[in-house]
């Protein structure tokens, strides 16, 4: 049996779950089967996220039953991103795998998932849902817009995935920045692929998703390419911005005065144009310096949290 026991997980299979009690059993004990018999040790960790239900007790007894399976309890409702981390924050293994409670994608499909990792191939594997489902609209444009704005080139952005533990270290701790992990840690360099899963219907409980949050969702997606574009070049956005509103405002003053002193035409509007222009230029270039300072703080943060990432590492492989 590879089912972990003490701390020799290799493989942690990070879940969150809200209002999710009547799914949890059967998606523990399909864990149990798909995980029994490969050549590596893993872990469940399952992390209550505010739940209404019966999720706590269900979780308690199942936890009393199974020696791999953790739990991690959220006193209210964080989002999937905070259910991630916190359960990264307790997960022993090497490689992560996010899958939801829901039934809706079989635990059987983790292997899969996991072995291009673990043999070197790549960094992160997405899967590509297989199946009809009432969101394929939304899910390809969502899917199509990461392509086109980011340069992926794997069909499915937003469903289970495999992903080592270092590509924690590259995502915002930012809410529902968990569907963007693929393209955030592509653009830092982690090499990414796909693989197919079979998508089923819900068994139980309610999808926590509706059609509110594809206006959240398209604002989302245009924030994390104005980060990733801009984001570590600050005054090339604010700059060319500004200058362009200078320049405008230079040539505008000029065809002012030519009117006014070649013309004898006086145009007031002309002079605010100009005003508001320059002012508007000069601001931009302003917010640009303060961007550049502010990405090479975090630049610098981002090193020291690395150069701590890989001392803790080497201090947790020297445990007895």
């Amino acid at each position: 049996m590879t089912l972990a026991r003490g701390d020799n997980a290799e493989v942690s299979i990070l879940v969150p779950a809200n209002d999710e009690a009547e799914s949890l059993p059967e998606f523990v004990r399909q864990c149990a089967d798909a995980l029994r018999d490969v050549s590596y040790p893993c872990e469940v960790v399952v992390v209550d996220d505010g739940s209404e239900d019966d999720t706590p007790a269900v979780l308690d007894q199942l936890a009393a039953e199974h020696d791999f399976l953790r739990v991690v309890t959220h006193r209210s409702r964080r989002g999937i991103a905070d259910a991630l981390r916190s359960a990264g924050e307790v997960a022993r293994g090497d490689i992560f795998v996010f899958y939801p409670a829901d039934l809706q994608f079989l635990p059987a499909e983790i292997p899969s998932l996991v072995e291009p990792i673990r043999a070197g191939e790549v960094d992160i594997v997405t899967g590509t849902k297989q199946g009809e489902y009432e969101k394929a609209f939304v899910s390809g444009i969502y899917n199509s817009l990461c392509r086109w704005l980011f340069g992926i080139r794997v069909t499915d952005l937003n469903a289970v995935k495999a992903y080592r533990r270092e590509v924690m270290g590259v995502i915002p701790a930012r809410p529902d920045w968990h569907r963007f992990m693929v393209v955030i840690a592509a653009t830092d360099g982690f090499r990414v692929t796909g693989r197919p899963v079979k998508l089923l219907p819900r068994r139980a409980g309610q999808s926590k998703f509706g059609i509110g949050r594809i206006p959240v969702g398209v604002m989302d997606l245009l924030s994390v390419w104005f980060q990733l574009r801009f984001g570590r070049k600050p005054l090339l956005f604010f700059g060319v911005s500004g200058g362009v509103l200078f320049a405008l405002g230079f040539l505008v003053g000029v065809l002012a005065l030519v009117l006014r002193f070649g013309y004898g035409i006086g145009f007031r509007p002309l002079l605010d144009l100009v005003m508001v222009l320059v002012i508007s230029g000069i601001a931009l270039f302003g917010f640009g310096f303060v961007g550049e300072m502010l990405a090479g703080a975090r630049e610098d943060l981002r090193a020291v949290g690395r150069s701590l990432d890989q001392l803790i590492s080497q201090l947790q492989r020297r445990k007895p």
